[in-house]
C-alpha cells in the first residue's frame, strides 16, 4: 500500500489511484494518455467524464475529471499562498509552476495578471480577459482599473497559446509596451509578462521584452 512507502517513491498509477479511488481507473486513464502525466492533467479532461458516463456514474463528486481538475486547483493554490508571503522574484520556478497549473492545456487564450504589493508578493490573481483559440482582447484601461483596484504595486502578465507555440508575436509585444506604458501613469510596475505553451513557459523579461 501507498501509505508503506515515502510518497515521493509512489509509481505515477499509485498517486493517482489514490485521488480517483480506483486504480483500473487510474491505468486506464494514465494509458490513454500516453503515459504522460502532464498530457492527462492538462491535454484531456474530458476523458475521466467520459469513463464515468460509461460505467454509469451521475455522481459529479466521483467523476474522475473533476478530482483530476480538483487535485490540480489545490496544488495551484497552494503555491499562490506560498508566493503570498515572499518575493516572487526570488521564486520564479514557483511562478513559473503556478502559471502552468493555470494555463496549460486551456483550448482557449486567458489573459492573467498577478498583482503583487511593494514586496512583490501575490495579492491577488485575476483572470481579466478570455479570448478564442487563437487570440484575446486585451484593453489597457481595464488592467489599470484591477490594478489600481487591488492596491497592487506591481504586477506580472502571463497568457497561453494553445497553439503550443511558447514564442511571442508582434501584437503581443506592442500589447505589452501599452501596458507597461499605461501602468507607469499610476505608478504599478510591471515585472514581466509570461507565455505559457504546453510545459514551455516564455519570460518577456528575460527576453529583453521588457
Amino acid at each position: 500500500m501507498l501509505l508503506e512507502k515515502e510518497v515521493t517513491q509512489a509509481s505515477d498509477v499509485e498517486l493517482l489511484t489514490v485521488i480517483l479511488g480506483k486504480r483500473r481507473t487510474a491505468e486506464t486513464l494514465l494509458q490513454r494518455a500516453g503515459g504522460s502525466l502532464f498530457t492527462l492533467l492538462f491535454a484531456m479532461p474530458q476523458e475521466g467524464r467520459e469513463m464515468s458516463c460509461a460505467q454509469g456514474s451521475s455522481d459529479y463528486a466521483a467523476d474522475p475529471a473533476v478530482k483530476l481538475q480538483a487535485a490540480r486547483e489545490l496544488a495551484a493554490r497552494a503555491i499562490a499562498e506560498d508566493l503570498g508571503g515572499r518575493d516572487c522574484l526570488s521564486s520564479p520556478r514557483a511562478v513559473r509552476d503556478l502559471l502552468k497549473l493555470k494555463l496549460a492545456g486551456l483550448p482557449h487564450e486567458v489573459f492573467m495578471c498577478l498583482q503583487l504589493d511593494a514586496q512583490h508578493r501575490v495579492i491577488a490573481i485575476e483572470e481579466l480577459f478570455r479570448g478564442t483559440l487563437t487570440q484575446t482582447s486585451v484593453y489597457p484601461r481595464e488592467v489599470v482599473k484591477a490594478a489600481l483596484r487591488a492596491n497592487a504595486a506591481a504586477v506580472i502578465f502571463a497568457h497561453n497559446h494553445p497553439s503550443g507555440v511558447a514564442e511571442p508575436s508582434h501584437a503581443d509585444e506592442i500589447l505589452t509596451r501599452s501596458l507597461k506604458s499605461a501602468l507607469a501613469l499610476v505608478d504599478v510596475q510591471v515585472l514581466d509578462h509570461f507565455i505559457v505553451a504546453g510545459t514551455r513557459v516564455m519570460s518577456f523579461a528575460e527576453r529583453g521584452l521588457l
